[in-house]
């Protein structure tokens, strides 16, 4: 089951295993190590799957005034090859389309995700660049409304 939180809303322990996840992730598996809690933590959208007491799957939503960022997408190690990342990106797709439609869509994808993203409808607006030595590309989707054509694209 798909979960769609604020921060306020979390539960201690489910704060917990999204930052133990985060931190695993980005900072222990990719060696990349900057500050991985944030301020935007306070006033996005944490969306999540847990599979037994798990969380399985992650990211975060942040709508700003004219663009909503997808940011932190993670799989855990255990259920990844399982087609559950395509599922996280469909269900925070359909989240933004339907509480954000009017908004364009942003994110800074890892440069070897940009074909992933780019089959949801985002298209490279940037050179690659580094971020801790780890090749990146910013990447947007126009806004779509509930009826596109191109929803889940």
């Amino acid at each position: 089951m798909w979960h769609y939180k604020l921060f306020e809303e979390l539960k201690p322990l489910e704060i917990y295993k999204i930052y133990k996840l985060r931190v695993d992730t980005f900072i222990v598996e990719q060696q990349c190590y900057y500050e991985e809690i944030d301020e935007k933590d306070l006033s996005c959208v944490h969306m999540y799957k847990e599979v037994d007491g798990v969380i399985a799957a992650y990211a975060r939503i942040i709508p700003e005034a004219d663009t909503v960022h997808i940011g932190r997408v993670i799989v855990h190690p255990d259920f990844r090859g399982t087609g559950l990342a395509k599922e996280l990106m469909d269900q925070a797709l359909q989240y933004i389309d339907t509480h954000h439609h009017y908004l364009n869509l942003h994110l800074q994808g890892q440069a070897h995700l940009e074909r992933f993203y780019g089959s949801f409808g985002f298209n490279t607006v940037s050179d690659v660049y580094f971020v801790d030595l780890i090749p990146h590309v910013d990447m947007e989707r126009p806004a779509f409304g509930l009826n596109s054509p191109l929803k889940g694209a």
